[in-house]
């Protein structure tokens, strides 16, 4: 769904701004720009049959700030238009106050320059990045007074205060002296095993304690083992921004995705480069840049196929997640001939790969190809068409189950677009049981159960209340 500029100059539409008329506004989008109900509940978050509900005259009415949050975001409308419907501007001004509290701006180094410039708006992309990870240098002068005889941090907090860089908060950490580099690599894939299975709590617990290990690491050691020290840290904190991704906590992933790519460039090994950029296109796309998360993937995935040379297992693995990755991006930007060229030649790289496997922790292969394609189908608007291809995929093929949960979390959502209300509901039940904490631990998939809860008939609503009650989900 693209919006043109010049849409938000009508004076229609400037009118049903004004009067925070959304039903409107959402028919002047459908007759001006050719959206349809499904591209806008995708894009705002909601579903098709809410979408109706506004669209129909004289239907329901938005009064919730959070939800006018949310359409302003996904129209992508304008400064101008988001004042009129008496909400903040997205513009800010880059400066550093009297407290001098602002994010350096040397944390962004690796957002810099080409190929990610800009996004599709014209924004810079560090610009807003930097907006992003403003409150995260909050966290040392907050924390800064704090000593080892408080109360240890944990969850969130805990990221927060090592990523701030003052672990000594935490509480329990392992001994700086201890710099092996076998224990740091068992512990970072002990971290990564737990991720994988959804053990989201045990990453939560062990992580911030590992990344402020492997710092040290990095600060003590010398020459080779230097930089395979580099190599952990860009991992454990790539695991880092995920798990954070996963907990909605957007600013303290941006960060830690630009720790990963910084010690990455630091470890010399361009198939770590690689990896850690994965996590630049995810925080980029949780952003809304997704035509910045496009070319970002697009660009690390054609300079590893051009510098590796020989193309190892490895090295495939890394270049063909890169591939989904971008595919994604230019799902949500409806690119679909972006979408169909990263996946025919990520189709290629498994191809070549020869199965389904898990090297560098990536559960590339043919399988992971068409999961990809699941999600991708549903972000489009092709619920059906995401239905068909999730019936072809075998789950006992799937190794890794953080992939059979999101698999299943976006079937449920492919089938509540399609208005099969009580399969969408069986569906998320079956993620429960396989995942536990995929679903009761991301605020994603609350949203998710939320829309199946507003949009189903009454004895699915009931069920559906039911299972949210149990998962703690607030309706």
């Amino acid at each position: 769904m693209t919006i043109p500029p010049s849409l938000w100059n009508r004076a229609d539409v400037t009118a049903a701004v004004s009067r925070r008329d959304i039903g409107q506004l959402f028919r002047l989008v459908r007759q001006y720009a050719g959206a349809s109900q499904t591209q806008l509940a995708i894009a705002c978050g909601m579903t098709q049959g809410k979408i109706s509900e506004y669209m129909k005259q004289g239907g329901r009415q938005v009064l919730a700030l959070e939800v006018f949050e949310r359409i302003a975001d996904g129209l992508g409308m304008p400064d101008d238009a988001r004042m009129t419907l008496g909400l903040a501007p997205r513009s800010f001004a880059q400066s550093r106050d009297s407290s001098g509290w602002l994010a350096d701006p040397s944390l962004l180094g690796s957002l810099g320059g080409s190929p990610y410039a800009s996004d599709e708006d014209g924004e810079s992309v560090q610009r807003r990045t930097f907006h992003r990870l403003a409150t995260a240098g909050l966290f040392e002068a907050v924390l800064g007074d704090a000593t080892p005889g408080n109360a240890p941090l944990g969850g969130v907090d805990a990221f927060a205060a090592v990523l701030a860089g003052t672990p000594d908060v935490l509480g329990g950490l392992p001994d700086p002296a201890r710099t092996d580099l076998s224990v740091l690599r068992a512990s970072v894939a002990s971290a990564k095993r737990a991720y994988q299975g959804c053990s989201y709590s045990t990453v939560t617990e062990s992580l911030p304690g590992l990344l402020a290990a492997v710092r040290t690491a990095c600060d003590v050691l010398t020459g080779d083992d230097r930089l395979r020290a580099h190599a952990l840290s860009a991992e454990a904190h790539y695991l880092a921004a995920s798990i954070l991704l996963k907990l909605d906590s957007e600013g303290l992933a941006w960060l830690a995705a630009d720790r990963s790519m910084q010690c990455a460039r630091r470890s010399e090994d361009p198939l770590t480069v690689a990896a850690s950029a994965r996590n630049l296109t995810r925080v980029l796309m949780r952003g809304g840049h997704f035509g910045a998360a496009s070319a970002v993937a697009g660009a690390f995935a054609a300079r590893l196929d051009r510098d590796i040379g020989k193309h190892t297992p490895d090295s495939l693995s890394v270049y063909g997640a890169l591939l989904l990755c971008g595919a994604v991006a230019a799902g949500r930007r409806n690119d679909r001939a972006t979408v169909a060229t990263m996946l025919n030649e990520a189709d290629d790289a498994a191809r070549r790969l020869g199965g389904d496997h898990n090297h560098r922790w990536t559960a590339f292969g043919p399988t992971n190809v068409r999961l990809h394609r699941v999600s991708i189908s549903a972000c489009l608007g092709d619920a059906g068409q995401a239905v068909v291809q999730a019936r072809c995929v075998d789950l006992d093929r799937v190794p890794i189950t953080e992939r059979k949960a999101v698999l299943l979390v976006d079937t449920s959502r492919a089938l509540l677009q399609w208005g099969k209300h009580e399969k969408a509901y069986e569906i998320m039940r079956a993620a429960e049981r396989l995942a536990p904490e995929e679903v009761s631990a991301r605020p994603a998939v609350h949203r998710l159960l939320r829309d199946l809860h507003a949009a189903s008939p009454p004895t699915v609503r009931r069920r559906v209340g039911e299972f949210a009650t149990q998962m703690g989900v607030r309706l």
